[in-house]
């Protein structure tokens, strides 16, 4: 008894035709390996369907393309390569193909003051196409960190004025006195509000880059904005924190371009979009800035 064939539906004609500019998966599982640190990921990956004729692609051979990123630390060379294989496997029916890998990158930062050190997650996005010979490579990045309100400062700063002038008006200043009152809930009647922020950074690469400048990338817009959130820490640390904030009051539009002037230095990015968002303690709703930039040809 002869075995039948099994059919394949994706190889007869459509009955209309249509080209497609994105057919694929999203969410698929996979392990993957950024700058020798393993993680757990999602990709998403696809071809255009050029030939209007076709009813489909071959998903799986987008799939099992993908175990090339489980052997190899993440790059632009080995998106490349997978991106190719994509290709090569729909040879005839796609000349563009796509990669997105979602995935927590995971760093160990040390606390500001104490030997103390613990570990962050950083939400990443990897994005990778080749359309027309094109390869091109995009970087989503968020970025948490404090934000002090330096309206919220000036006036609680005027009501600590106010009630020093009530309880020392007419008296005679003695240090201790005033050291005592600077310490009491009596004299710093008031605080200023500050918020968990967070920025969401969009970069693209440079054609050349032959590396995922991630670290950099968080290193300089931590540094930029000065007051990262932190993990572990003592009172001392806390106390640091504090003193930074204090010292490095924004509003949104101060972090907006904090950011842009740090990205425009950091090696390997040609152009970017950065959104910074302050939950706003003070209000229901969030305060927004945005900001982008493209590096201009010689």
């Amino acid at each position: 008894m002869n075995a039948l064939t099994l059919p394949d539906i994706a190889a007869q004609a459509t009955r209309q035709s249509l080209p497609l500019e994105w057919v694929g998966m999203r969410g698929i599982a996979l392990p993957v390996s950024i700058e020798g640190q393993r993680l757990v990921a999602k990709a998403d990956a696809g071809v255009s369907l050029d030939d209007g004729e076709a009813r489909g692609i071959h998903m799986s051979r987008l799939y099992l393309a993908l175990e090339m990123l489980e052997r190899q630390n993440l790059s632009p060379t080995l998106l490349y390569q997978v991106l190719q294989e994509f290709l090569r496997s729909h040879e005839g029916l796609s000349t563009s193909a796509y990669l997105n890998i979602h995935t927590d990158l995971l760093l160990k930062q040390p606390a500001l003051i104490s030997p103390l050190s613990g570990w962050k997650t950083y939400p990443v996005t990897i994005a990778a196409s080749l359309k027309n010979k094109v390869f091109h490579v995009e970087l989503k990045i968020d970025v948490e960190y404090s934000s002090t309100c330096p309206c919220s400062a000036a006036l609680a700063r005027q009501l600590i004025q106010q009630q020093f002038i009530d309880d020392f008006a007419n008296k005679p200043l003695q240090h201790a006195d005033v050291l005592n009152w600077l310490g009491s809930t009596q004299g710093i009647v008031a605080t200023p509000h500050s918020q968990r922020s967070t920025a969401q950074l969009h970069v693209h690469l440079d054609e050349f880059v032959d590396a995922l400048p991630l670290n950099a990338i968080i290193n300089d817009a931590e540094a930029a904005l000065g007051t990262a959130v932190q993990t572990a820490v003592k009172r001392a640390d806390e106390q640091a924190f504090a003193l930074a904030n204090g010292q490095n009051l924004m509003f949104c539009e101060d972090a907006a371009r904090r950011l842009n002037l740090a990205l425009r230095r950091t090696p390997g990015i040609c152009q970017f979009h950065l959104r910074v968002i302050h939950a706003e303690s003070l209000h229901a709703h969030d305060a927004v800035a945005e900001s982008t930039w493209t590096r201009e040809l010689p």
